[in-house]
């Protein structure tokens, strides 16, 4: 019996192309701030802004180190989930073609996921009971997840097997 290569394919539903019944003129696209996407991204960014406002907010910092690379990840996160939704909004992925706008969404949702999800466990463990560093922790946990969500409800990837008997 013979195998042959794996082929997988990955597939977005960001709501970035007009579908049916979507205007397809104008620069602003309208429908998009009404998406899952579109309203997953805003969730994203408002929860990202209030880690990075209380970890900010704490004064007396015990580790330094680890709540400065909390607060990069979160503000950096924040700004490129700014720039995706803009991306979105504005339609500039029809201006834009050199850009794979898909691929590019992908590698930041499990780059930046990762990234954050880092983060938040350093900043977890390094809080030492102080209030305003636990809430940080806490909404980068849940900023966490929604990135995980935007990427599980975004991209489905399939895996199809080819056959590369003659017969088939």
């Amino acid at each position: 019996m013979s195998h042959g290569s794996g082929l997988i394919r990955t597939t977005c539903s960001s709501g970035g192309a007009p579908g049916p019944g979507q205007p397809s003129e104008g620069l602003l696209d309208r429908v998009y701030p009404r998406t899952q996407g579109a309203l997953l991204k805003v969730a994203q960014m408002v929860t990202l802004l209030i880690a990075f406002i209380c970890v900010r907010s704490s004064s007396p910092w015990i580790d330094y180190g680890a709540y400065s690379f909390f607060e990069v990840v979160t503000i950096c996160d924040l700004i490129m989930i700014l720039v995706f939704y803009l991306v979105h909004l504005f339609r500039f992925y029809r201006v834009l073609t050199c850009i794979s706008w898909p691929l590019s969404e992908l590698l930041h949702y499990v780059i930046g996921t990762l990234l954050l999800l880092i983060a938040s466990i350093v900043a977890a463990s390094k809080s030492y009971n102080q209030s305003g560093l636990v809430a940080g922790a806490i909404f980068g946990f849940l900023a966490s997840f929604l990135c995980l969500a935007s990427l599980w409800l975004s991209y489905k990837i399939t895996c199809i097997t080819q056959s590369t008997d003659a017969s088939a």
